[in-house]
């Protein structure tokens, strides 16, 4: 990945969890990218997903002149929409945002506003996902492994799983620059849905242990965290007491005035 690219702030609790789909060009794929996530992470069974139990989605489409926010589900629903789609994956809250990349940032921080009581949100759009500083990025590169948009050419730096369709491969002048982990998804062939639901976990797990060990600093006084404030920990990140105390065992922080034995 390109060095200049800042470190995205993981696992905001403040918000819900944001998971950012991007793309190539237009064509790419990226509602049956999101919509094939939407169904995957409802059904999990998996406890880092389990408490992501209600789901919104923002889609952009970028126009020419002004900006608009839909979000009359009469309008949403209509047959061969992009949004109906992510309505039927299962989200319980779609908008959608149509309008140029000037004054994107504020509609794009009005429609999570909108979405905040919910669990998570997917965004869909490569500029909408710029501005809206998402828990993790996907970036879909079609068959072609050209780069359409100038958006795209930022967004593939930011990626953290960059999905590969058939016959795809990276763009000759930045195939030696990235470090997001790649996996191959067709729509057709059932067997890739676990294989990205398991890439998006692994990336999940690792974004969670970077939180885990920062929160674990920010408290830390002479190396040592109070076992409340460890426990604190734990259940605003929903992680088992174990994992901090793994966290603090690899910073050699000690958990002082242990309660419950967890640490």
């Amino acid at each position: 990945m390109n060095k200049n690219v800042p470190p995205k702030i993981p696992l905001n609790p403040l918000r819900p969890f944001i998971i950012g789909v991007g793309g190539s060009h237009s064509g790419a794929g990226k509602t049956t990218l999101a919509a094939t996530l939407l169904k995957l992470l409802l059904s999990s069974e998996i406890s880092l997903f389990s408490s992501l139990k209600r789901w919104g989605a923002i889609k952009y489409t970028k126009t020419a002149f002004y900006s608009s926010l839909i979000d009359d589900r009469e309008v949403l629903e209509q047959s061969g929409k992009d949004t109906s789609k992510l309505l039927a994956a299962g989200a319980e809250r779609v908008l959608w945002i149509q309008g140029p990349r000037e004054g994107l940032e504020e509609t794009v921080s009005m429609a999570i506003g909108r979405l905040s009581d919910l669990d998570a949100i997917i965004i869909e759009g490569n500029s909408a996902i710029e501005f809206s500083n998402p828990d993790i990025v996907i970036f879909i590169l079609a068959a072609c492994g050209e780069m359409e948009k100038p958006s795209a050419l930022r967004l593939i730096e930011h990626a953290d799983i960059i999905v590969f369709r058939r016959g795809s491969m990276p763009h000759p002048a930045h195939e030696n620059d990235y470090s997001a982990r790649s996996v191959y998804f067709d729509p057709d062939d059932k067997t890739t849905e676990q294989e990205l639901f398991e890439c998006m976990k692994t990336v999940i797990e690792e974004r969670t242990f970077d939180r885990i060990r920062e929160m674990l600093k920010q408290n830390a006084v002479d190396d040592r965290v109070n076992c409340s404030a460890a426990r604190s920990i734990a259940d605003e990140l929903k992680v088992p007491y174990c994992e901090v105390g793994l966290a603090a065992n690899e910073l050699k922080i000690k958990i002082k005035n242990c309660e419950l034995g967890c640490f």
